[in-house]
């Protein structure tokens, strides 16, 4: 068994290989030794599991090649943008405002009597028809026409009540230019 120091030196007596085998991949020094320090690292962390006796170069040999491939399919779902080019490319949509959209619609509908909200929910929201939402609540259809509309009005309220009662502007409100 070697002790860790004799280990250490066997290990370090490979770099030259290594980093020729690393250049063969890469085909650039910088990347060639970049792969040898990633393999060094993986090699020192798992030298518990070195079998000793065993081929070290084979070993080390291995651990390169597989960061060498792992790093290969890495970059390909990576995209390369150094200048920051394509990123400034990305947007995406703020989507806090649907969110405080929804707490406030939620609030509002809270405050509406059950019997009407669950007429609107049914017929608003699950899209079922007048007489499927009637049969369910187990009413007329005028009925639940007449809850539906008036749950709608009572929203329409509460919630220019709830915009009027907070004026700050929303990213909705603002001019998009042409």
């Amino acid at each position: 068994m070697t002790t860790r120091s004799e280990w250490r030196d066997d290990v370090v007596a490979m770099i030259p290989a290594l980093r020729a085998f690393a250049w063969s991949l890469c085909h650039n020094g910088s990347d060639a030794d970049d792969l040898v320090q990633d393999t060094l690292i993986k090699a020192w962390a798992n030298k518990d599991k070195f079998e000793p006796g065993s081929n070290l170069r084979a070993w080390l040999f291995t651990i390169l090649r597989n960061t060498y491939y792992t790093q290969i399919a890495r970059r390909r779902r990576e995209v390369r943008d150094e200048d920051g080019d394509y990123a400034k490319q990305l947007k995406t949509p703020p989507s806090q405002d649907w969110s405080v959209a929804m707490q406030d619609l939620q609030a509002a509908l809270a405050q509406l009597p059950d019997e009407h909200r669950e007429a609107l929910i049914l017929v608003g929201a699950a899209g079922l028809s007048y007489e499927e939402a009637a049969e369910i609540c187990g009413c007329a259809i005028g009925t639940i026409k007449s809850r539906v509309n008036r749950a709608r009005h009572r929203l329409i309220k509460i919630m220019e009540e709830r915009e009027a009662a907070d004026p700050t502007p929303k990213a909705s409100d603002a001019v998009t230019p042409r």
